[in-house]
């Protein structure tokens, strides 16, 4: 039966390969902060905010990029943000008192939260921060904030039930498009309306189809133009995020992993995953059903390509999307996190030992945990690199691996594929997981067991600078 693992080889920027080039340098961050430790990078992420402004400005498009905060809790991405015009989407009271704190212009912040609470809103207000309402409690509540503190607040509305030909696009937030028109009609003359700003509209669209956005951009337009005609000024259209990142150099390799998972699941070939995990695929009547839930982490329409298949999109006999908005003269307001880190940190973790398991598969225990390396799809699908302490003299012998963490969970796999290495780690060796700087660092990242959360070490020129710290805040971790 078939036993060669298919590899899955990520884009590692320059940065990233000097820094594993430098065996001592990794072993002091290691024994300086701890594994697994946390290495950022801002350069590419401001060189990534350039290039989708320089494509908008190429449209004509007034717009305002506003960087995802939760896609990354490092403050020092905020300043970088700051430092070039560029905005911050909060979704919590704490990102938002930590940009206002950071000196960011509060006409470029946005509350996105999905819970708001009077303090949040009051922390908005009180610094006229445009604030996206969700549903009608929470604009009541926005208005007696603003009444309680004298302050008009700026409240723009998210929008969901876009039309499309496969029918309405679903989310559990925001008002139905063909709502909007009468929420903002009910303010006029209401008591709660004259402490209440309607600023512009927001969406946020699940999944990653350029088609959709485009559609939900032409809805807000006409929706723009019929609250005009009922006295509601439409500054600014915003289109949220999930703009795609490319992780991997193979399209090849994407594609032949998925259809040797397929064989796995069907008992064609020996497991790819730990448990002959699906990731989505399963078996049903001896045909395999489903399709695989983790990010697309192959794709040739990145970053301000995405951008740019949604800005080039048109109706037959009309102008395109990109166009209309140019002539509308509304801004355009996007809220990119995944893509704006690409190629700006990766984790590093220390081997802590190695056994075989009654299935006779290589575990690999390293000092961290699954939650260190976790967001919302099925697993990270990227090779790590294993930077050896004590090469090797004889030829190394491949094996395949799979990595588990130290929470006392059967579950506490970090990688769920089974990894092709050049040889079997040794302890003290070290990993190197790639491109983690988007969603995978901190954003389900826990402390149970009373474990420390990972540090964050900020990397200027190499070696790196010495200020780290282990929860956004700027202090030194010592």
């Amino acid at each position: 039966m078939q036993t060669e693992l298919p590899p899955l080889r990520p884009r590692v920027s320059e940065w990233m390969q000097q820094l594993c080039q430098n065996p001592a340098a990794l072993d002091k961050l290691l024994t300086t902060y701890g594994s697994p430790v946390n290495l950022h990078h801002t350069p590419p992420f401001v060189e990534n905010i350039r290039e989708i402004e320089t494509l908008l400005d190429g449209y004509g498009i007034p717009h305002l990029v506003q960087f995802a905060r939760k896609a990354n809790k490092c403050k020092e991405f905020v300043y970088a943000a700051q430092s070039h015009g560029c905005g911050v989407d909060t979704a919590s009271e704490q990102e938002l008192k930590e940009c206002i704190d950071a000196g960011v212009n509060t006409d470029r912040l946005i509350l996105t939260a999905a819970i708001k609470t009077s303090s949040m809103l009051e922390t908005a207000v009180k610094n006229h921060v445009v604030v996206v309402v969700d549903n009608e409690d929470e604009v009541r509540l926005l208005a007696q904030v603003a009444e309680h503190t004298g302050c008009p607040a700026r409240m723009a509305v998210r929008v969901s039930g876009f039309h499309t030909p496969e029918g309405n696009l679903y989310s559990r937030f925001g008002f139905d498009v063909d709502q909007v028109p009468r929420l903002l009609g009910s303010l006029n003359g209401h008591k709660h309306g004259a402490p209440l700003k309607y600023c512009g509209l927001h969406f946020h669209l699940n999944g990653y189809s350029t088609t959709q956005r485009a559609i939900a951009l032409l809805h807000c337009l006409d929706l723009a133009a019929e609250l005009e005609s009922l006295g509601f000024h439409t500054s600014f259209i915003d289109m949220g995020g999930g703009m795609l990142t490319n992780y991997l150099e193979d399209e090849e390799e994407w594609l032949t992993f998925q259809s040797e998972l397929k064989k796995a699941v069907r008992g064609e070939r020996e497991p790819i995953t730990f448990g002959n995990n699906g990731l989505g695929f399963f078996l049903l009547e001896g045909r395999v059903h489903g399709e695989l839930e983790t990010y697309p982490y192959f794709n040739t329409t990145p970053g301000k390509m995405f951008l740019k298949r949604i800005l080039d999109y048109k109706n037959p006999g009309e102008d395109s999307v990109g166009r209309k908005i140019a002539d509308s003269g509304i801004q355009l307001r996007l809220e990119p996190g995944r893509c704006l880190l690409d190629q700006c940190g990766f984790t590093l973790a220390r081997v802590a030992f190695r056994k075989k398991d009654s299935r006779g598969d290589w575990l690999v225990g390293l000092e961290m945990n699954m939650t260190q390396l976790h967001s919302s799809s099925a697993d990270f699908l990227l090779d790590p690199m294993l930077i050896s302490k004590t090469p090797s003299a004889s030829t190394p012998d491949p094996v395949g691996v799979y990595f588990t963490g130290a929470y006392c969970l059967e579950r506490d796999v970090v990688l769920k594929r089974k990894i092709p290495l050049p040889t079997l780690p040794q302890v003290g060796d070290r990993v190197a997981f790639f491109n983690t700087a988007g969603y995978m660092m901190h954003f389900f990242e826990s402390q149970a067991h009373l474990f420390d959360l990972a540090a964050n070490v900020i990397v200027g020129s190499l070696p790196p600078a010495p200020e780290a710290y282990r929860d956004g805040s700027r202090s030194r971790n010592q």
